[in-house]
């Protein structure tokens, strides 16, 4: 890797001579602006305003514009002799645990290697106190023309160091969140722990970035003269009506995917079922349970059946005890004549 900076590391009263490279590259496709009427390129050119031409980057220096609009030359001579102890230095200012910083304040991102060997051992020092630890250093470095704030991990066996956003230049989300006050069940938290559940974990090394791919794809067709792609179907958005019904929704297809990929939800037997929530009503277009309505309906003439035949032998065991009854109060009793004693 190339450095893209060379000096040292503050750690107290040790000095670690490093060298700075970018940690990471940027793979997107660029695109130059052309003329669209004949395809030629167009060129911005660096023109006094003054004179009115072309000034050759050999000419060009820094001004700061006044508020009256007017430019005030800043030359290197005037940067260099700035009492900035962190223009050749990374100076470690505090160790910290790595939770407390917001990770709004994440910038670029460098590896720092030793410089010579002389500076492998104060190096490896620092790299294993930070890895025993398991904090983060805090460190003030200058580049590019201003003083920036940076945080300093341990990476496989590497030290590497993200540059920080100072704290004011985080902005405070006023106005970003929803103002109307939304409950939300208990319900509808279960079944999006579901579909977290479901969605799982991912190799980071397993995405790519499509939109690149499909790009080359598009670029190679125009260069050999080959059959554009085509475009891919729009997906539907909007307002969700039903929420429950797209969560419901949502988990029964990622149940399908991970079941299609062969990494089923069962698999690590973490997988999320769907629960069906009594007395809501079915999302419109939502399919039915497959003979429900049928079930339901022979259930209700089952029981309809059931409870007429029980209602007619009641009646009947009735009548039949009522006539009983009125039998044997109308048949006359058998009077028995008694002996009389012989005289």
């Amino acid at each position: 890797m190339r450095s893209i900076w060379n000096g040292a590391i503050s750690f107290g009263l040790v000095s670690i001579p490093i060298k700075l490279m970018n940690a990471t590259e940027n793979h997107s496709i660029s695109f130059r602006q052309i003329h669209t009427a004949d395809g030629g390129r167009i060129r911005y050119r660096k023109v006094c305003e003054l004179e009115e031409k072309e000034v050759p980057p050999s000419e060009i220096g820094k001004g700061y514009e006044d508020a009256d609009g007017s430019l005030i030359p800043i030359t290197d001579e005037d940067l260099a002799v700035l009492p900035l102890h962190t223009a050749k230095t990374i100076e470690i200012v505090a160790f910290v645990p790595a939770s407390s910083i917001d990770p709004l304040q994440m910038d670029a991102a460098y590896y720092l290697s030793a410089n010579g060997v002389p500076a492998t051992k104060p190096y490896t020092l620092l790299r294993e106190a930070l890895r025993r630890s398991q904090k983060v250093a805090l460190a003030k470095f200058a580049l590019r023309g201003r003083e920036r704030l940076g945080m300093l991990r341990v990476v496989d066996d590497v030290i590497a160091m993200h540059g920080l956003l100072w704290p004011d230049e985080i902005r405070t989300p006023e106005g970003v969140a929803p103002e109307t006050d939304v409950k939300v069940r208990e319900a509808e938290l279960d079944l999006a722990d579901a579909l977290m559940n479901t969605l799982g974990e991912v190799e980071l090394s397993s995405l790519h970035d499509d939109y690149r791919a499909a790009m080359e794809q598009l670029i190679t067709a125009k260069v050999e003269g080959g059959v554009l792609p085509e475009a891919a179907p729009a997906e539907g958005g909007g307002q969700v009506i039903d929420l429950m019904a797209a969560l419901e929704s949502s988990v029964r297809a990622a149940q399908e995917a991970r079941g299609a990929g062969g990494e089923g939800g069962e698999a690590d037997g973490e997988g999320a079922e769907v629960t069906p929530i009594k007395g809501r009503k079915r999302a419109a277009g939502a399919p039915k349970a497959a003979g429900a309505k049928k079930s339901t309906t022979e259930a209700a003439k089952k029981t309809a059946a059931k409870k007429t035949t029980s209602a007619k032998s009641t009646k009947s065991a009735a009548a039949t005890k009522k006539t009983a009854a009125a039998a044997k109060k109308s048949t006359p009793k058998k009077t028995t004549p008694r002996k009389h004693a012989s005289a």
